[in-house]
């Protein structure tokens, strides 16, 4: 089962601020809707089937790092993956790449929260869910700070070796 799936990006002039770069607010945007996809695509989980049937998740945090503009009319591929599962939130990172998948453009991580859409209450994850989230749970060796994988990044695509591959 692919760990770490990714898909291409194009980005907009609306997105952009005057000097042609990805707004820094847009890139939570292009994350978000990249996770979105890539949940349907690569495992057909379905958000809409999940709000329906009263569980929907918010954003507990973002931890973003931003390394090279990404530009108006750009290509870019990002890539997403399961860090950690827990019943209470779900860990994930994402990466957003230039379309030749040799320079970083930004990192994020986002904790995602369980709720009751109906209530607005925290929920814990249902255990079929669980079972299914540590399948595609992709930890690194160890759990680092954002920085320090930005680092290790980095040295894998001065080293060229493939961000996609997970």
């Amino acid at each position: 089962m692919n760990k770490t799936p990714h898909s291409i990006h194009k980005i907009r002039f609306s997105d952009c601020d005057p000097f042609g770069h990805l707004n820094n607010a847009r890139y939570l945007d292009y994350f978000l809707d990249a996770r979105e996809e890539h949940l349907k695509n690569a495992y057909d989980f379905n958000l809409t089937h999940f709000y329906t049937n009263g569980l929907a998740w918010v954003i507990g945090s973002h931890e973003i790092i931003y390394i090279r503009p990404a530009v108006y009319n750009e290509q870019v591929l990002i890539r997403s993956t399961l860090l950690q599962a827990e019943n209470d939130s779900l860990q994930v990172e994402m990466l957003m790449l230039n379309e030749q998948q040799d320079q970083l453009k930004a990192a994020i991580r986002t904790t995602f929260i369980p709720v009751n859409p109906k209530t607005g209450k925290r929920e814990q994850h249902p255990a079929d869910l669980m079972e299914w989230a540590k399948t595609i749970e992709h930890p690194f060796a160890e759990q680092i700070s954002l920085q320090d994988r930005i680092k290790a990044l980095l040295g894998d695509l001065k080293a060229g070796k493939s961000l996609v591959a997970g």
